[in-house]
């Protein structure tokens, strides 16, 4: 099987409730957007237009590789629309406050699964009437672990067990498959070099990498801190969300393995997501909300309380360790998901894949609460 194939094969049409009012100091835009993930382009549109990212705002981050259509607010009166190849930029209306997450109300997907086989077709239309009625687990997808290094793990669990060093590594090192040749070069020379700082400030391209290599050629006291200080504010929260995600995976994976039943997995990027099919205890299950890990998170009952200790205690930290008090530019915010998804299935059916000879292809339209991954049921109708 295979997915995005084209921009268009996976269209994302995010909905929301708006409190439009005339004459608010935030103008709502409509962006429609390929080949760029969110933050990247709103950060080049910050630029191009001069204006401080700080004023542009959005709810959720929509995929690079889609053809993703969501809204957000620039404050800022002066900005026209704007229609490119690669996006567009409409103005919808004005608010008197900045778009965020709690304004959306779902996002609508309308998916082109190709090069399928006859498997695949059969497991597919098998499933798909048990994620009608018992959803799906409402992990984060691998989107979410960008930032992972599978060598060097989470920078932001370097970063609580004060592993500055480890975490600057992996931010300066770590490659990542949208990364260009010479980009790629570049982080293998400063992994392999790592500690000669001379020789990596000569490689060094960026202001940032020429920046950081200057202070570790200094040896000032506590250079490897001074130098996380300096990433980007978002980027940061970025970075601490991925490894949230991941902890949160966990625990829900935990759940899904002593109430599911009958366990299917599917193999992602980096480990597998598991399954249920029809779960033993779903009424609980579909009212369980488990939130993110922080300093204050507390569990909603024993079971889950008991599955979240000893994943931190698997991972070497403990609760008190998630309020930094080194890096104060982001934080670990706690907020609850909800373990369960159902998705509403609008649509499907079967045709001749007409880019790939004597396969198939499968049309989805369905509809996702925020925050929900439309790759992830995917996944859940594939998984063996």
């Amino acid at each position: 099987m295979k997915i995005k194939v084209r921009p268009e094969d996976f269209i994302v049409e995010e909905r929301a409730s708006l409190p439009l009012k005339k004459g608010g100091i935030y103008r709502v835009y409509r962006l429609t957007k390929k080949n760029f993930n969110t933050v990247d382009l709103l950060i080049k549109l910050s630029q191009r237009l001069g204006i401080p990212f700080k004023r542009f705002s959005y709810g959720g981050k929509k995929d690079r590789y889609a053809l993703t259509s969501q809204y957000i607010t620039i404050e800022d009166k002066t900005i026209e629309d704007i229609s490119e190849e690669s996006f567009s930029l409409k103005y919808v209306g004005d608010m008197d406050r900045p778009m965020g997450p709690d304004l959306i109300e779902g996002n609508e997907f309308k998916v082109m699964l190709r090069d399928m086989n006859k498997d695949e077709i059969e497991r597919a239309m098998t499933e798909l009437p048990c994620v009608r009625e018992y959803g799906f687990p409402n992990y984060f997808d691998d989107q979410r672990f960008g930032s992972y290094s599978p060598d060097q793990g989470f920078i932001a669990e370097k970063i609580l067990k004060r592993h500055y060093n480890g975490a600057l590594k992996i931010y300066l090192t770590a490659i990542h498959p949208e990364d260009k040749k010479e980009e790629k070069s570049r982080k293998r020379f400063f992994y392999e070099n790592w500690g000669n700082w001379e020789a990596c400030l000569e490689k060094a391209k960026t202001k940032f990498e020429k920046e950081a290599f200057k202070i570790l050629i200094k040896k000032e006291a506590a250079p490897f801190l001074r130098i996380l200080q300096k990433i980007p504010e978002e980027e940061l929260s970025l970075f601490f969300s991925a490894f949230q995600s991941y902890i949160w995976n966990r625990v829900a994976e935990r759940v899904v393995m002593i109430y599911g039943g009958d366990l299917i997995k599917y193999r992602g990027n980096f480990w597998y997501y598991i399954f249920y099919r029809k779960p033993q205890v779903f009424d609980y299950m579909k009212s369980l909300f488990i939130p993110t890990a922080s300093h204050k998170t507390s569990m909603p009952d024993e079971l889950t309380t008991e599955i979240y200790n000893d994943i931190l205690k698997e991972l070497g930290l403990r609760p008190p360790q998630f309020n930094l008090k080194k890096i104060r530019k982001a934080f670990f915010s706690s907020t609850n998901r909800p373990f369960i998804v159902i998705p509403v299935i609008k649509e499907y059916s079967i045709k001749d894949d007409d880019l790939y000879s004597g396969k198939k292809a499968l049309y989805l339209n369905f509809e996702l609460p925020r925050g929900s991954y439309g790759t992830m049921l995917i996944k859940r109708l594939l998984a063996e």
